[in-house]
């Protein structure tokens, strides 16, 4: 019998990778043993103060996509943001119906974005690196963010990583530098129909009027 795990072997035959399974289980989180594994780590979540660091990342292979490394000097935070649409109080008089600006507020960022920047304001020493969705429920969205400390040793001696040391990369989460701020600047799209977003949405803001 031919050995399904020579080297000449078609990929077809070769067998998964363990970062392959997991990517397969995090695409229907609420299926099979996933659906009871989410609901506890929710409630566990909950009672968490909100920030807050963890050991090793809940999806490893998103965390090894996004930059990842399991060594000194990067952090993973797991933090919440709430849920839903910015609608307003309603205002009782003075003004006509359309013009209450009750409905239709929508942000100008991601809430993924949101949860980068409250990690960033909470932990002012390290620079995001990426982040990746963990779970969600009635209220609230949690992520993970991938830190890093740029001044750490192991950081510095690291020439895959340590580009994050010049001073031009601090801050880099509010200049909208993390793969969900280009994703909401537009970055992420090119072509047809992407002619008022480069460079940015405020500075094609007088176009098409």
């Amino acid at each position: 019998m031919e050995n399904q795990y020579d080297d000449d072997a078609s990929p077809s035959v070769k067998g998964k990778s363990m970062y392959q399974y997991i990517a397969d289980a995090w695409k229907r989180p609420g299926e099979g043993y996933m659906k009871e594994l989410s609901l506890q780590r929710r409630v566990k979540w909950r009672r968490e103060e909100n920030f807050c660091r963890v050991e090793r990342p809940t999806r490893l292979d998103r965390a090894r996509k996004l930059g990842y490394k399991a060594k000194q000097g990067f952090v993973v935070v797991r933090g919440r943001v709430r849920k839903g649409s910015m609608r307003r109080r309603t205002i009782k008089g003075g003004r006509r119906a359309k013009r209450k600006g009750m409905t239709r507020i929508t942000t100008g960022k991601s809430l993924q974005r949101i949860c980068e920047e409250r990690a960033q304001k909470r932990y002012p020493n390290l620079e995001v690196i990426n982040s990746y969705w963990v779970g969600q429920d009635g209220n609230f969205e949690w992520y993970e963010i991938i830190m890093v400390d740029p001044h750490h040793p192991v950081i510095r001696a690291d020439p895959k990583i340590n580009w994050i040391y010049g001073g031009s990369h601090k801050g880099r989460v509010y200049r909208g530098k993390t793969s969900a701020g280009k994703r909401g600047r537009g970055l992420h799209k090119k072509g047809k129909g992407t002619e008022k977003i480069r460079p940015s949405i405020g500075a094609n803001k007088n176009l098409g009027k």
